[in-house]
């Protein structure tokens, strides 16, 4: 459907929709480009403040996935009148304003609409030296995938809503989706990394599958070194899990060559939706001390060198 739209292009256009990059980025000047994005979504836990928090943070990952640094915000607001007490947004736009104070991001305002089922996100405005953008298409071969939060927050998530969540699981992923990305974006950047982008709601196979397409090469996942939030794969055992989870594997498995001994449980989890997951990022084996130096100057909490990227193959990615 998309693409019947008309392409938009512009001289000072770096990066549009022609690509599956996280945001879009405009040129200002020499030193000073423009990345903006949106992203918002229904709520994904029960306590009011961490969706605010956790949206918040989903938001800015976008343009943190770019190398930029967001600077100012707009909620974006869906809420059901009548149906819920309006100190419910109250409570969700007073965590969302504490985990964009922690970027040092301004929320300047926004919009709301009256709609059947709840919604919040932000609009966002960050920037980037035209020289440092970080694209998803940009991993090359001989580089490594590295990978800054573990999955299995979709299913996590899923088994909440049927109560079926342990409380200490609970909290470790509500820590976990409303930690920002902002660590891992500036030790990005200064280590030189090739290629990136923020893992979201296609899962660890699609955005590998993206990021390959998008760069000509092929990447190879060893699937028992990639990392899974406790509980995950139990849940997943158990029957629970999102819909995405499903959409994504169908879709993608056509894309991925598997040459591995894993279970088909395994295999599906690396599908699983993520909710404001961790970076995705292609690095040269030769820069990995210096994105691991800057990682923990920042603050950073956590990575974990899930792959390779090799010359193009048959399919965009191997998982073994």
């Amino acid at each position: 459907m998309l693409e019947k739209l008309p392409a938009v292009t512009d001289p000072r256009l770096l990066v549009s929709t022609d690509t599956v990059d996280d945001a879009g980025v405009y040129l200002l000047n020499e030193e000073t480009a423009l990345v903006f994005t949106a992203d918002y979504f229904t709520p994904i836990v029960d306590d009011a403040t961490d969706f605010g928090r956790i949206t918040v943070a989903n938001a800015l990952s976008d343009v943190y996935a770019m190398g930029g640094v967001p600077l100012l915000a707009l909620n974006l607001v869906g809420f059901p009148d009548g149906e819920l007490p309006l100190s419910i947004m109250t409570e969700i736009l007073l965590g969302g304003q504490e985990k964009a104070a922690e970027a040092g991001v301004l929320i300047v305002g926004g919009h709301s609409v009256s709609d059947r089922e709840l919604k919040y996100g932000l609009a966002v405005i960050g920037t980037v030296h035209p020289d440092k953008v970080v694209r998803n298409s940009g991993a090359r071969p001989g580089d490594l995938i590295v990978l800054t939060k573990p999955i299995g927050t979709g299913v996590l998530s899923t088994a909440l809503k049927y109560e079926k969540l342990k409380k200490e699981t609970l909290e470790e992923i509500t820590a976990m989706m409303a930690t920002l990305n902002r660590a891992a974006a500036e030790a990005m950047v200064a280590a030189g990394a090739s290629g990136a982008t923020d893992l979201t709601g296609f899962g660890l196979v699609g955005h590998l599958v993206e990021m390959a397409r998008g760069s000509g090469v092929t990447i190879e996942v060893p699937v028992a070194d990639v990392p899974l939030i406790e509980g995950a794969s139990e849940t997943l055992r158990g029957g629970l899990a999102p819909g995405g989870l499903f959409t994504n594997h169908q879709y993608y498995r056509q894309f991925v060559s598997l040459k591995t001994r894993a279970d088909g449980y395994s295999i599906e989890l690396l599908s699983d939706p993520q909710t404001s997951g961790g970076l995705l990022i292609a690095l040269s084996p030769d820069r990995l001390g210096a994105f691991e130096g800057a990682y923990a100057s920042a603050g950073g909490d956590g990575h974990w060198v899930i792959g390779k990227v090799v010359e193009a193959g048959e399919k965009p990615l191997i998982l073994t």
